[in-house]
């Protein structure tokens, strides 16, 4: 009595675990597909990604599911009605979740390289944009500083730099505290250091950072650089997002084919299938 009475809890306990999983994962995707925008690549990547990472739960579903009525089976002396048969049900779900994933795996990774080419293109042309106001503004930089006022006002520049600098170097206690500063760049620091062991090192680096070419070529390398580390990231995500959820999509079609199929041709819902021979 006290066998029949934990089978029957257990089957039912399992089941509903097992509905529970299955139901709240169609919950979640009819949630997830508003608000619906089927033509948007962004929209279809985040909803196979978010689909994939639940797919698991179904699956699950299918297994307690499944297990509940092997606990029933198992129970010869059980002789109560089982209700509704949930079994052929759950393997058409099985079969309908496993042709959709297998139609993500080749959906996402075909919308993950648009996506990605799409990135890279606006990448690129952002960067170029950057280069084409960077050398706008330098070019309009160096014409005024061709003229008599802009000489006179960028040598003014340079001598109240050397300035600020020379008063730092011959002040000891003050060139110390400059080097312990954390607010002070470290390739300030780097040129304190070689000017006091050679003064004319602080009037080369003035004139290179006041110089408009050298100015120009510094700036170009840091926008240039800045692309080719935006471009790397994205090829990265895409990468990354194409073989998890790829890999991931095409195991769980895999598992939910091979349950639902392996399933209806067992009951003899699918042409080839033999019907069980009744127990006699």
């Amino acid at each position: 009595m006290v066998n029949r009475f934990t089978s029957v809890t257990t089957a039912l306990t399992l089941k509903v675990v097992g509905i529970i999983c299955i139901l709240s994962f169609f919950v979640d995707f009819l949630i997830l597909l508003l608000p619906f925008q089927p033509t948007d690549r962004v929209w279809q990547i985040n909803l196979a990604t978010a689909l994939v990472d639940r797919g698991i739960v179904p699956l699950v579903g299918l297994g307690l599911l499944f297990a509940a009525y092997w606990t029933e089976n198992a129970d010869a002396e059980s002789d109560r009605s089982q209700g509704i048969d949930l079994r052929f049900p759950a393997l058409i779900i099985s079969s309908i979740l496993g042709l959709m994933f297998l139609l993500i795996f080749p959906l996402h990774l075909n919308n993950v390289n648009q996506a990605k080419t799409q990135t890279l293109n606006r990448i690129t042309q952002e960067a170029d944009q950057a280069e084409n106001q960077l050398n706008t503004r330098l070019s309009q930089l160096q014409a005024q500083l061709n003229t008599e006022q802009g000489k006179a006002q960028l040598e003014q520049l340079r001598n109240q730099t050397k300035t600020q600098f020379s008063e730092i170097l011959k002040d000891d206690q003050r060139y110390k505290q400059a080097l312990e500063s954390a607010q002070i760049p470290a390739n300030i620091k780097e040129l304190l250091k070689k000017a006091k062991t050679n003064p004319q090192a602080l009037d080369k680096a003035i004139e290179q950072q006041t110089d408009i070419q050298t100015l120009q070529t510094q700036q170009l390398s840091q926008v240039r650089q800045r692309r080719d580390e935006a471009l790397q990231q994205a090829k990265d995500t895409a990468w990354k997002s194409g073989l998890r959820i790829g890999i991931s999509s095409l195991l769980l079609s895999i598992g939910y084919i091979i349950i639902g199929w392996t399933g209806l041709r067992g009951r003899g819902a699918v042409q080839g299938g033999k019907p069980r021979a009744a127990a006699r």
